[in-house]
């Protein structure tokens, strides 16, 4: 059982972040945000990268740093609640 729900988790943090890192190369594309999967990549991920922009401004006016310490926060949030997990269940 704990196998099934760490592979659980693993696959949603997985999944998450691709969409995050989806979401930052269409950032590189004009108009590509304007587009069907754009829009629904944005409904997805923009309200948890919009917590780290928050506390974190682009660089220069133009490289935003904040997807990259939300994909570290989000494998430390799955690495962290495997733990709270495996000391319930153990």
């Amino acid at each position: 059982m704990l196998n099934s729900i760490e592979g659980a988790i693993n696959t949603l943090q997985s999944i998450y972040s691709f969409m995050i890192i989806g979401y930052v190369l269409l950032s590189w594309l004009p108009n590509a945000r304007d587009s069907f999967i754009g829009v629904f990549l944005g409904k997805l991920v923009e309200p948890y990268l919009g917590i780290f922009r928050r506390f974190i401004p682009p660089i220069g006016g133009m490289l935003d740093l904040s997807p990259i310490i939300a994909l570290f926060a989000l494998r430390f949030i799955a690495a962290g609640l495997m733990g709270v997990i495996k000391f319930f269940v153990n």
